[in-house]
């Protein structure tokens, strides 16, 4: 019978170690380059992040979690569902939905908002909807794939919203499937590039549409609007969206020798200074920063304490290779913990995961991963997991004593 410990945030012992002899390496002379660096261009766009799509660094941000309404960049959240349901066996992209009376006067031509322009009552394959959505911020192909899909926008978009709380965009909510004004939908530039992220690594298949220039529907041909595509900076793809009462929204993703950014702006006040924000930051990443490894694949980062077990501690390792994207010039305050949940109790399955390893540029959270047992620790003897109780005990009440030492 295990005693029961209440379950604290820890920092894993002599993970210091490890970690400070792995950075090193990251530490070059020049500190007033260093803070240029850090520091990013100069934009205008009051909301905006720079990902490393490879190792989640974040190499820029202003107000990355203020929400702001996401007009068409809903429709990232939207092909999240579409190609879900697709991945998942319920869809498939040959389907054809039918364009409903709602559909066609709420977002299609009679509505006077960016529209695929499908006929009413016509029959369309789920692949040209995607196309109507991506490339042309169609709103009526969104509400078409909705209603194909969950019967109604508001049961979409409690699918969104599902989606949101499965991959963790905690300061986003959907209302409907186009980005239509609603009040209560709002989204942040974090939540955006996450989400990004994902779309990127889990729908291979499908990312590529987002690339597409043009799209032609019922004889209309109208070209993606995304305007990093035109500026040979590697882009690939992604969205734009725009509301009068907010302003110009644009996600977009580069490669540039082999080194993938995404990039964020809201709010700006023209197209025109959305694109070259987006723009400058692009450059920015590429021109300034290089991917360091911090730890290979199997290699131990720091063990998180243990008790029961046959041991003390389990050891920790990354899922996979750990980079950091750091400055090509510079000698940035960086730092390192692991932390977790604990006590950990064994026994323990290789490849559990158990922590998490949080690199900080100065105060910011430059890289977040998940950490995971590299070997099995069984259970121990019934000595050994008394023994490790009873300390794990003695700890707690010493824990609980100078907690309210220090509250009073």
């Amino acid at each position: 019978m295990w005693p029961s410990f209440r379950q604290k945030l820890r920092e894993a012992p002599g993970a210091r170690l490890a970690l400070i002899l792995a950075l090193l390496c990251l530490t070059i002379a020049s500190p007033n380059r260093a803070r240029a660096q850090a520091e990013g261009p100069a934009i205008a766009s009051p909301s905006a992040i720079l990902v490393d799509y490879e190792s989640g660094t974040v190499l820029f941000e202003r107000n990355a979690d203020a929400p702001m309404a996401p007009a068409s960049l809903n429709n990232l959240m939207t092909m999240e569902v579409v190609f879900h349901e697709i991945v998942e066996g319920r869809l498939t992209p040959d389907h054809e939905f039918k364009v409903s009376e709602y559909a066609w006067r709420r977002g299609g031509a009679p509505s006077g908002n960016t529209a695929m322009f499908a006929a009413l009552n016509s029959n369309v394959k789920v692949s040209d909807l995607m196309r109507g959505v991506i490339v042309q911020s169609g709103n009526d192909a969104a509400i078409v794939l909705a209603e194909g899909i969950a019967g109604n926008e508001l049961a979409f978009a409690n699918k969104m919203n599902d989606e949101a709380k499965r991959l963790g965009l905690t300061g986003s909510t959907f209302r409907n499937p186009g980005g239509l004004p609603d009040p209560d939908q709002k989204v942040t530039a974090r939540d955006m590039a996450n989400l990004t992220s994902h779309l990127i690594r889990d729908y291979p298949q499908f990312y590529p549409i987002f690339g597409e220039a043009e799209f032609t529907w019922n004889k209309i041909r109208q070209s993606n609007r995304n305007p990093l595509l035109g500026m040979s900076l590697g882009a690939d793809g992604l969205k734009t969206g725009f509301l009068k009462d907010v302003g110009y929204h644009l996600v977009g993703s580069a490669v540039s020798n082999g080194q993938r950014l995404i990039v964020v702006v809201m709010g700006s006040k023209s197209d025109k200074e959305r694109a070259e924000d987006a723009r400058k930051l692009l450059e920015w990443g590429f021109r300034s920063f290089e991917q360091k490894l911090l730890f290979d694949a199997g290699q131990i980062v720091g063990e998180a304490t243990l008790y029961g077990g046959t041991r003390g501690g389990a050891p920790l390792t990354g899922k996979g290779p750990i980079h950091l994207l750091v400055p090509r010039s510079g000698n940035e305050r960086i730092s390192a913990k692991i932390q977790y949940e604990g006590p950990i109790r064994a026994p323990v399955t290789k490849g559990a995961e158990l922590a998490h390893l949080r690199v900080f540029r100065g105060e910011q959270v430059a890289l977040d991963v998940p950490l995971v047992a590299a070997e099995d620790v069984p259970q121990g003897p019934l000595w050994r997991r008394a023994m490790d109780g009873a300390y794990e005990l003695v700890v707690g009440l010493a824990r609980q004593g100078y907690a309210k030492l220090k509250g009073s």
